[in-house]
């Protein structure tokens, strides 16, 4: 892989970063989605005989990363063309990309996506959310929970498990169940982190749906759940390393001015040395989510799978310790409204326990990548 980014990619983030300093950290967000949506951003990974911009998760990672880092991240990035574009534009029918696929591209319909449960977490094995043929319709129980901006999307990407008819064994398989679907319920989470989008648990109770809504092979099980698993990790550290660098920049240009005793704080070793390693924390970070994203691209399904998770695990330990010391920096300031800095210290949480615990990921690599015995 290329250890240095093109000349496209390059331009890409300074296009994507001035889009995003316009808006700032008070943005709208359905203002942003929209022009984000013209300038061909949403749709960047999307294919171009759909709307998209034919490029791939290296191009969209760069997107939320930027606007990210000007303080005004979109999440739905990471649901709505990540992982669901993905997963339709790999594995839909063609009359599934003709529908969708234009416009999660233009912005105009938005897609959530349902895999974490009360019981399960992500943890596809334990998921109990099952489909059942009735006739040549199916029909979904179960429940969801965390599962984001549900009240904003047109339709939500749901995994249930169906019954293998060979082996009889349950194996997850992927729905588009439209929001006014009957049966399709959801109440909203009250969380004490502020966000644009808000969470929701869902409950599923014998949702009929039509063959159509099924995306794939419905005895293609885990291969087309990580098709749009590894986005997710993916675009989730770009959230973080953006998220980072916004908190990053604002320690750095107070340690510049900020003057205790004739001089910058940012002279003394004591400020300046924990922002340096925050700095190389987040680029090393940026390394591991490039090499992920261009496995991924590059059709290494397995690659990248091990690629993502160390993407995600290092860039929200990164993210959290870069808006650690940023506060710290401050002080008392690093509190306060006009710094905007403190809800980052809930939101960068997030990048560490979403989609999947760092626990979970140490679990993939001490197994999957070093053959380590299971403990479970």
């Amino acid at each position: 892989m290329p250890t240095t980014e093109t000349e496209e990619h390059k331009a890409l983030r300074q296009a994507v970063s001035a889009l995003g300093k316009r808006h700032g950290r008070d943005y709208d967000r359905e203002q942003l989605w929209s022009e984000a949506a013209k300038l061909g951003y949403l749709g960047v990974n999307l294919p171009e005989a759909y709307g998209g911009g034919g490029g791939g998760i290296s191009e969209l990672s760069i997107v939320l990363e930027e606007l990210g880092a000007a303080g005004c991240p979109l999440l739905m990035m990471v649901v709505s063309p990540a992982i669901c574009g993905t997963v339709i534009a790999r594995f839909g029918t063609e009359e599934q990309k003709q529908t969708w696929l234009p416009a999660l591209a233009d912005g105009t319909r938005t897609m959530a996506f349902g895999i974490t449960e009360p019981d399960a977490g992500s943890n596809s094995h334990r998921i109990t959310t099952t489909a059942r043929k009735d006739g040549t319709d199916w029909l979904l129980t179960g429940r969801k929970v965390f599962i984001s901006g549900v009240d904003l999307a047109d339709a939500t990407l749901i995994v249930g498990r169906t019954e293998d008819a060979r082996t009889g064994r349950l194996k997850p398989c992927l729905f588009i169940v439209p929001r006014d679907a009957d049966g399709f319920t959801r109440r909203q989470i009250d969380m004490e982190l502020q966000a644009a989008e808000k969470q929701f648990e869902l409950t599923l109770d014998d949702v009929r749906l039509p063959a159509e809504a099924l995306v794939g092979d419905e005895d293609a099980g885990l291969l087309q759940l990580f098709a749009g698993l590894n986005p997710e990790r993916i675009m989730t550290a770009a959230f973080a390393i953006g998220m980072g660098r916004y908190a990053l920049a604002r320690a750095v240009e107070y340690a510049r001015d900020r003057t205790v005793w004739d001089a910058p704080i940012g002279a003394h070793q004591a400020i300046a040395h924990p922002l340096a390693q925050a700095h190389i924390d987040l680029e090393l970070a940026r390394l591991m989510m490039q090499k992920a994203a261009y496995l991924y691209d590059a059709g290494d399904d397995v690659g990248a799978g091990e690629a993502a998770n160390m993407a995600k695990y290092a860039a929200g330990e990164a993210c959290v310790r870069a808006v650690d010391q940023s506060v710290h920096t401050l002080g008392g300031n690093g509190l306060t409204r006009e710094f905007g800095l403190a809800s980052l210290i809930t939101a960068a949480r997030v990048a560490r326990i979403a989609p999947v615990s760092r626990e979970m990921i140490l679990n993939y690599v001490s197994h999957q990548t070093l053959g380590l015995p299971k403990s479970y």
